[in-house]
């Protein structure tokens, strides 16, 4: 189960490891996107159907006729990885041996929406993937395994997503040998040291936002900065600059804390136009 692009490789990985078989992916519905506002298939429902793979696309999990579907499927395994949906107890009860989450944090820190960003955000030093047996509470389950990563001083959301995209496909192999092996341990998280990350602002720098005189250097700290005051930023297919739709969240004193702490402050500019959403 997934939506968001940080799960393609783990389904990459699922649908050549030779003892599993994918017997279905379940993704959120095609949304209108674009322009013209034309539907646009998340990914993850490409990449299955490419693999000959039936895809459930139900507007509601909890809805009785989404949760007998996917029973008929018998599944062993559960793999959820940014879903986009609560799953219902009667959905966790379905697999024979367990339904994992893949969770970009090192639980129980940055439990949540939006872990990658607050991993920046609190100057982690290291992050992760955890993989954990799902319950109801959000991202409370036990502990199965989790593999960690240095975060670069220079890391923004993007580099940090994409790096933990490429781990997790290691951390879930590994998960389901010991699933197999019958000697898959369950720990349970220390609520002490539990934190939140609640979902964020969306910022998409837009044409004119940044003039960074074609400095990349300067570009990504804007982001980096951006990130670290609390906001998701997304860029436009240029390397630091491009187009923005920036949240109602998006505050006056963000622009003067970008101004004042990104470098070459004398060739950065933050101007509007921008879009509120």
């Amino acid at each position: 189960m997934g939506t968001g692009e940080i799960g393609l490789p783990s389904l990459r990985a699922l649908i050549t490891r030779a003892d599993c078989e994918v017997v279905a992916v379940v993704t959120q519905p095609d949304r209108p996107a674009g322009r013209g506002k034309k539907l646009h298939a998340p990914e993850v429902k490409r990449v299955a159907e490419a693999a000959g793979i039936p895809v459930l696309q139900p507007l509601k999990l909890r809805a009785p006729e989404a949760v007998a579907e996917l029973a008929t499927f018998a599944p062993d395994v559960i793999v959820v990885m940014a879903y986009g949906q609560i799953l219902p107890r009667v959905v966790l009860d379905l697999p024979r041996l367990a339904c994992l989450n893949l969770h970009a944090s090192l639980l129980p820190r940055h439990r949540g929406a939006a872990p990658i960003q607050a991993a920046i955000r609190e100057g982690d030093a290291e992050t992760g993937i955890t993989v954990m047996y799902m319950a109801e509470g959000l991202d409370t389950g036990d502990i199965l395994l989790s593999r960690a990563l240095a975060l670069d001083p220079h890391e923004t959301g993007g580099s940090l997503h994409d790096r933990l995209a490429g781990l997790a496909p290691e951390a879930m192999n590994a998960a389901l040998d010991l699933l197999e092996s019958g000697s898959a341990p369950r720990t349970p998280q220390e609520e002490v040291f539990a934190t939140y990350a609640g979902k964020l602002g969306r910022v998409i720098l837009m044409d004119d936002c940044f003039r960074t005189v074609n400095d990349p250097e300067i570009g990504r700290a804007a982001v980096r900065v951006l990130e670290r005051a609390g906001y998701a930023v997304e860029l436009a297919g240029l390397e630091c600059c491009g187009r923005a739709l920036i949240s109602k969240g998006f505050l006056p004193a963000a622009r003067e804390l970008a101004r004042s702490q990104v470098a070459g402050l004398a060739t950065f500019q933050l101007s509007y136009p921008v879009v509120i959403v």
